[in-house]
């Protein structure tokens, strides 16, 4: 598998989703209400692994991490076709893509123990972070895995067919810390070679 990871598929995921998307837009649903509906998509999923037993807790967290990857997928395809697209918009959807990611790994506060959770949260967050932090730099957005956002839900719904919550929560946490790694070096090389003599982009302050 190449470093793209399953993001590879998302042109593949986007066309399945062709004819929910052409009803969106014509209803005039808005882009932040289909974030949203991503949000509460990865809430019901983390619930569903706190709270039922493996496996019975694996069809209904694998049917809405579906549906929370589906949101994460049509609120900018919608927001892009209707003409609709803000900053603001932009600045909901990231923050609801990182909610997303948080609510849904929340769910194994149930099941391993609170360092290796609260690590696991951390971690899944660092890719992220490093692609934000280098478009800001003025460097294009990196995704992919090998533990990206889709690779996360692959395994937690791994973990709540098979009850390996541990061992599942474990290679999350070391898979997006290595994605994270691996993202900082591909940004580092695309701005050595934009720019071999200094730096670009201004400083991201917060």
């Amino acid at each position: 598998m190449s470093s793209a990871g399953l993001y590879s598929l998302k042109a593949w995921f986007a066309a399945r989703l062709t004819f929910v998307r052409v009803v969106l837009v014509r209803r005039g649903v808005s882009p932040n209400t289909i974030s949203l509906a991503g949000i509460l998509f990865a809430a019901g999923a983390g619930l569903s692994l706190a709270l039922l037993p493996a496996p019975v807790a694996a069809l209904p967290v694998t049917l809405l991490l579906v549906a929370r990857l589906a949101a994460a997928n049509l609120d900018g395809s919608v927001a892009r076709e209707s003409g609709r697209q803000t900053r603001w918009g932009a600045v909901l959807n990231e923050f609801g893509d990182r909610a997303a990611d948080l609510l849904v790994l929340a769910g194994l506060l149930a099941h391993v123990s609170l360092p290796l959770a609260l690590g696991v949260l951390l971690a899944a967050s660092m890719p992220s972070w490093v692609s934000l932090a280098g478009a800001a730099a003025g460097t294009r957005r990196i995704n992919g895995g090998p533990v990206g956002k889709t690779e996360r839900c692959l395994l937690v719904a791994l973990a709540a067919a098979t009850g390996w919550y541990t061992a599942f929560a474990v290679v999350v946490l070391a898979g997006s810390v290595v994605t994270g790694l691996l993202r900082m070096v591909r940004l580092a090389r695309e701005h050595e070679i934009a720019a071999p003599t200094g730096r670009t982009g201004q400083p991201v302050r917060g």
